[in-house]
């Protein structure tokens, strides 16, 4: 079973050293930002959603451990926003580290969060997904999420 941590210090900041790059490069996969500004884009955000890090109010930063070996398999993060006038759970990252993939630490992660966010009084979680990423919105699916809306577009042929 996954348990869930606070992240310490030295987690955060090896997880925002390779994290920024890493959403960067996601953005410039999906289409959303260009290759020249998506890091200095990355950076911002981050900084704009954690200014405080580990200790910023409103937001979660999740170690992942199997119980029973006492493991760290992945992080999660997570912060409570107010949307449509309903206080929720939002999901920026979530990450099964790739030796413990398709072991169904995932699901148990996101099982686990689900618990948790009761436990603060929230009733809904939310999260975007980018398109490209089958593995992970079908793992979502299987838990019942849905989509909300949906961003489709297509490369011309020259």
């Amino acid at each position: 079973m996954v348990r869930l941590n606070p992240m310490t210090e030295a987690a955060f900041e090896e997880y925002v050293a390779t994290s920024i790059q890493h959403y960067a490069d996601e953005h410039v996969r999906s289409g959303r930002w260009s290759p020249d500004t998506a890091s200095a884009q990355a950076e911002k955000e981050f900084a704009e959603l954690l200014p405080d890090g580990t200790q910023t109010p409103g937001q979660y930063l999740l170690t992942l451990l199997d119980e029973t070996t006492g493991q760290e398999i992945g992080m999660l993060w997570y912060g409570i926003r107010e949307q449509a006038g309903v206080r929720e759970a939002w999901i920026w990252d979530v990450n099964v580290a790739p030796p413990f993939r398709r072991q169904g630490y995932g699901r148990q992660a996101m099982a686990v969060l689900e618990q948790h966010v009761r436990e603060r009084g929230l009733a809904r979680i939310s999260l975007h997904v980018f398109g490209h990423n089958a593995a992970a919105r079908a793992l979502y699916e299987r838990m019942g999420y849905s989509p909300t809306n949906i961003v489709m577009s297509k490369t011309l042929p020259d």
